[in-house]
């Protein structure tokens, strides 16, 4: 029979190395994961413009139509530019940002914050496309906006969620609730108003799309994150359109 002593010196080696190796396969495997993580980014934000993409052409089509990206703070202020790729202006890699961190500011008001927009161009037209983030029933939300040049027509969105209810909250995944949103405005004249997920919504206002049966803490979700996270651009939208 073994002794305790070599018990525990053969168990304190197995974990020592178990451990080991299992960090040199997180070392080794990261690139990887931050790689699917952009190509995924990459992936939603070509969506929210209509563009469908897989892992193979996703980078290809985003650095051929997303060549001009910011990072904007609070007052509306451009602090950091990417152009093909390539840091133009300030420091701030707008790619790189941390939008749920960032979005936690917002809500404080912390003036530090900074969120990013990303340009798609084609033909010569412009689509300025924002990221939105909230809460659902079980967790979070969050999604892309595309505006036309107007800075104010919705032309496309993408919505996900990490764990709302298949066939009920989890349906703001879905064609059938994004292709509501087409169209619609989230300025009245000069006021800011958002566009408001309601139930029995009145199809004919440009600020409301109708709610997901069954899923009206998800759908409140939705408009509380539309409201909240495109606040923070209304100085950025103003001062272009000034």
């Amino acid at each position: 029979m073994f002794s305790n002593r070599y018990i525990y010196i053969y168990a304190t080696i197995l974990v020592v190395f178990s451990a080991l190796i299992l960090t040199l396969a997180a070392v080794g495997l990261k690139p990887y994961q931050d790689k699917n993580i952009r190509v995924e980014k990459m992936q939603q934000l070509l969506g929210a413009v209509g563009l469908e993409s897989d892992a193979k052409n996703a980078e290809e089509l985003f650095d051929k139509y997303f060549r001009e990206q910011h990072a904007i703070n609070a007052k509306g202020e451009i602090v950091g530019t990417l152009i093909d790729g390539k840091q133009t202006m300030g420091s701030v890699n707008p790619f790189a940002i941390d939008t749920k961190k960032q979005m936690a500011l917002v809500k404080i008001n912390d003036p530090s914050a900074v969120l990013p927009v990303f340009i798609y161009e084609k033909d010569g037209k412009k689509t300025y496309v924002v990221p939105v983030i909230g809460n659902g029933l079980w967790g979070g939300i969050w999604g892309n906006i595309a505006f036309a040049d107007d800075l104010n027509t919705i032309v496309g969105v993408n919505f996900d969620h990490k764990g709302e209810t298949p066939g009920l909250g989890a349906e703001i995944a879905t064609p059938f609730f994004e292709d509501q949103f087409k169209g619609k405005t989230i300025f009245d004249g000069d006021d800011f108003k958002s566009v408001e997920v309601k139930k029995a919504a009145d199809k004919t206002s440009p600020h409301q799309v109708d709610a997901i049966s069954g899923g009206t803490i998800t759908s409140n979700g939705v408009s509380d994150m539309l409201n909240n996270s495109l606040k923070f651009y209304i100085p950025y939208f103003n001062s272009l359109k000034n």
